[in-house]
């Protein structure tokens, strides 16, 4: 007999990935290509397609095992279904949710893995060889995104301690923020380094799609059509608008006048810092995360970077990574159990011990990202190269890496 699956849970969970595809294609492809130069734009929006192409295909081959499989040590999961052989057949219900198929699961999770790639690529577009995001994609799925996936969600060892991420602080957010931090370390500063959108109407839409998608992305993961999904639908929301009106404050506050760039990197800001949060925390907590994320992030974007000198050219580190870790902390403040029955909540609400649990897989996650990224950038800089020729970078990717051209104006 073929097992039972919820039509509704399925159903959702459809929708939320499809979401959460719409998020990377082409929601972050456009929201990073209005932000560089135009004669960047093509080769920019390139990235989060061909990443998500790669991922699509390997997720299937090997990712999902080893993130979601069977734990080894509580490290890396074990490959038991290469090619994703017989699970499509199978129809079996998924371990992790066990109202909807694992296929459905499978690429659920695919989705999530895709993004925190391509969101790495707004750090070092303008300056990077095609070929080394081509090498670098694999390496980085499998050596960084897969262990830290399957350590918080898979079952893994800071799964085990009770680790807090609903939907990807630390998996995604700190994660490619620090991948990103490495990769602009290694790469240097751009010939032009000053930020100049050539459209920002591309990036209004990509995060218009980012927004909409993300409520795939975190009320999908609840998996399933429930009470948890509308909350965390609910939160998801609050924090993006309180985000992108704290960062038009601090904009406000700074130079005088609001601008639309900073609305939006307030939004993403909020976003990304609610997401590790979404399953876990009431309305006020999510206002108070939401505020923190665009006040935090603004600093991080406007006086951290400048200390410390590095070239993230559309703030990856800045916003994601550090909004995530925002998120995560938050997550240890307030999770409640009026929210969800299946944790123990957080400091604020009788476990204090959550704090630290929160705090440990923030340090080990975002230490592993970042030396591992170190590590691989150093060797594919060895072998083809990172960083474009110079006359290729002040001239423009589009042209010289793809033989095309963004705008054909006379």
């Amino acid at each position: 007999m073929d097992p039972v699956f919820n039509s509704g849970d399925t159903a959702w969970m459809l929708i939320s990935t499809a979401l959460v595809i719409l998020m990377t294609i082409p929601g972050l492809a456009l929201f990073y290509g209005g932000l560089t130069r135009k004669e960047n734009v093509l080769n920019t929006i390139f990235l989060s397609f061909v990443t998500f192409a790669v991922v699509s295909i390997l997720w299937f081959i090997y990712g999902y095992d080893l993130a979601f499989g069977t734990s080894t040590w509580g490290f890396i999961g074990t490959l038991t279904n290469p090619f994703f052989g017989g699970v499509i057949e199978s129809q079996v219900l998924s371990t992790f949710a066990p109202t909807i198929p694992k296929s459905l699961y499978a690429v659920y999770q695919m989705t999530f893995a895709a993004i925190t790639v391509a969101l790495i690529s707004g750090a070092v577009v303008e300056r990077m060889k095609f070929s080394a995001w081509l090498a670098f994609i694999p390496v980085w799925l499998t050596l960084v995104y897969l262990p830290v996936a399957h350590w918080m969600w898979g079952g893994g060892w800071l799964y085990q301690m009770g680790a807090l991420d609903f939907a990807g602080g630390t998996v995604v957010h700190l994660n490619c923020g620090m991948a990103a931090l490495a990769l602009v370390f290694l790469l240097g500063a751009r010939k032009k380094a000053k930020l100049l959108p050539h459209h920002l109407g591309y990036s209004v839409i990509g995060l218009g799609l980012l927004w909409f998608g993300w409520f795939g992305f975190n009320a999908g993961s609840a998996l399933g059509a429930n009470n948890l999904a509308i909350s965390a639908m609910i939160v998801t929301n609050t924090s993006a608008a309180v985000g992108m009106l704290s960062w038009m404050l601090m904009d406000k506050l700074t130079t005088g006048k609001p601008t639309l760039l900073g609305a939006l990197s307030g939004a993403v800001a909020g976003l990304a810092a609610i997401t590790p949060a979404a399953g876990y925390v009431n309305f006020t907590a999510a206002l108070i995360i939401g505020f923190f994320a665009g006040i935090i992030g603004y600093y991080a974007v406007s006086h951290l970077k400048p200390i410390l000198g590095y070239d993230d050219a559309l703030d990856v580190f800045g916003i994601h990574g550090v909004c995530g870790v925002i998120g995560t902390i938050g997550a240890g403040l307030f999770a409640t159990t009026t929210i969800n029955s299946a944790i123990k909540g957080g400091l604020f609400y009788g476990n204090p011990s959550q704090l630290g649990i929160q705090l440990l897989a923030i340090a080990v996650i975002g230490v592993y990202s970042f030396v591992m990224t170190l590590v691989i950038g150093k060797i594919i800089d060895k072998t083809i190269g990172l960083r474009v020729e110079e006359e290729h970078e002040v001239n423009g990717l589009d042209i010289n890496l793809h033989e095309e051209s963004g705008y054909r104006l006379s």
